[in-house]
């Protein structure tokens, strides 16, 4: 990984990071790379908020990795804050080379040095391959998650 970088998203890379969003069964369906309005909006609030980081990994300045963080206050566990790791995506093209773990490795850092107590993450049933790379990254599957579409 000497040649990857990772660093806080800028507006510049939103088409890129929406583009690997959609780069997937799932997102091939609910994510739209001809409308960046609403992820330009979103990507704003994200800046604003200092409990959230957008993250991308990239390659000699081309983006082919993301993922995002909010960082959650709680009163369980004596008052315990815990990284939640979303929207992880690595460019199709690029898989299979260690970089997801690479950047996996790089939000659990990033947890740790919030003062966080727990880094989770919530996966879709669908994504079997998934789970597995969770997995042997020492993720357990302690809980069940559910959704709720408004």
């Amino acid at each position: 990984m000497e040649d990857i970088v990772i660093r806080r998203a800028e507006h510049g890379d939103i088409p890129a990071i929406v583009r690997l969003l959609a780069d997937d069964i799932l997102g091939a369906s609910r994510e739209s790379p001809d409308d960046l309005a609403p992820y330009y909006t979103a990507f704003e609030a994200i800046e604003r908020d200092l409990h959230q980081l957008l993250a991308v990994l990239e390659r000699e300045q081309s983006v082919i990795g993301t993922l995002q963080l909010s960082f959650i206050p709680g009163i369980a566990h004596r008052g315990a804050w815990r990284c939640e790791i979303e929207s992880v995506r690595i460019a199709s093209s690029e898989r299979g080379r260690g970089l997801g773990a690479g950047l996996i490795h790089w939000a659990i850092e990033e947890a740790r040095s919030r003062g966080c107590a727990v880094v989770q993450l919530t996966s879709n049933n669908t994504r079997t391959d998934a789970h597995r790379f969770y997995e042997r990254l020492g993720f357990v599957p302690s809980h069940r998650g559910f959704k709720l579409a408004l």
